[in-house]
């Protein structure tokens, strides 16, 4: 591991060790944080996945209903009767905080609270097998926008575990080791000067003794 470009000075060496315990305590931080997301995201995967499961099912069910429907209306009277829908729903786009992940919160709201306004049609010249299908698929568009939400959740949170899975890392393998060893390099050199200071400073002070009184200290 390569050392810093720095002086090799005791100025610098304190500095540097405060910034090891920084990134010490960084990265210490930053694994709880991943340890944490990791848990969460987990959980919220297999959620999602038992979600998906029941939606495909019921997807499957809502398409047998609207087959059925088909077999028994003809093509224009099928389409005529759901040109023009009567009721319309919103969707609300909020968010919440998960460790630093701002993920979404969907609601919805119906522009009617009448529950016959799902049906676009009347029910004189319509199969009951029609209003199955249609009875079916309000049943499941909150599951389905639920689903959207979860996935969505997953997404950012799988990126933001990418993320800081890079930043400890980072911090692990590069920065924590690199700090370790300037500092060892600094100290060294440090000690190295210290040592010459003393074999110079022994040096003077015999040379003194003898100019002084013709003998050597040693």
């Amino acid at each position: 591991m390569a050392v810093m470009n720095v002086n090799p000075t005791r100025m610098q060496l304190s500095k540097l060790k405060k910034q090891l315990t920084t990134a010490v305590r960084g990265h210490k931080m930053l694994k709880d944080k991943r340890d944490e997301l990791m848990r969460q995201f987990l959980d919220l995967v297999r959620e999602t996945r038992d979600l998906r499961d029941k939606v495909e099912a019921e997807l499957e069910q809502c398409n047998a209903h609207f087959v059925n429907a088909a077999a028994v209306m003809s093509k224009e009277s099928l389409d005529a009767s759901l040109l023009s829908p009567k009721q319309q729903i919103g969707v609300e786009v909020g968010s919440k905080n998960v460790m630093s992940v701002e993920i979404p919160q969907f609601s919805t709201e119906t522009r009617t609270a009448d529950k016959g306004d799902i049906f676009p049609y009347g029910f004189a010249f319509t199969s009951f097998e029609l209003d199955d299908a249609v009875m079916s698929l309000d049943k499941i568009l909150p599951d389905l926008i639920k689903l959207a939400q979860y996935e969505k959740s997953c997404e950012l949170m799988s990126a933001e575990i990418e993320k800081t899975r890079r930043r400890v890392n980072s911090l692990e393998h590069v920065m924590i080791p690199r700090y370790q060893e300037t500092i060892k390099y600094i100290s060294m050199k440090l000690e190295e000067n210290d040592r010459s200071s003393r074999t110079r400073l022994m040096k003077v002070k015999d040379m003194l003794l003898d100019k002084a009184h013709h003998y050597s200290a040693s």
